[in-house]
């Protein structure tokens, strides 16, 4: 699920102030500093607030983990699996585990097809 502007700007502001008291708008020029919570410039938020690439990156790993969280079986010493499908799965979970590598762009991240699951 995609973070709503003001969910990023707070994280932003915790990373430097984890105690921060804070009621934040959609943008850094509405931001209110509650119960006498020191304000952070500006630029220290931002500099904290991550790219659109580490952004649009999110969700493809929030996926790729949740695929591989489901086929964890596969790796167990005692699956009923043959030496092949062994194989297939193997090679999926690779494919998983390394579907990021190499993204720079959040065009190219966009652009992430996910391998087909084996059969079972």
């Amino acid at each position: 699920m995609a973070k709503t502007q003001s969910e990023i700007i707070v994280k932003a502001i915790q990373k430097i102030n984890p105690d921060a008291k804070v009621a934040v708008g959609n943008s850094l020029d509405k931001i209110r500093w509650l119960d006498g919570t020191t304000p952070i410039a500006r630029a220290d938020i931002e500099a904290q607030m991550p790219s659109d690439l580490e952004l649009a990156l999110e969700p493809v790993r929030v996926q790729r983990n949740y695929l591989l969280l489901n086929c964890d079986w596969t790796d167990l010493p005692h699956s009923a699996l043959t030496e092949e499908k062994k194989t297939e799965w193997q090679n999926y979970r690779t494919q998983l585990r390394n579907i990021t590598d190499g993204l720079t762009t959040v065009e190219e991240v966009n652009a992430v097809v996910f391998p087909e699951k084996p059969l079972e």
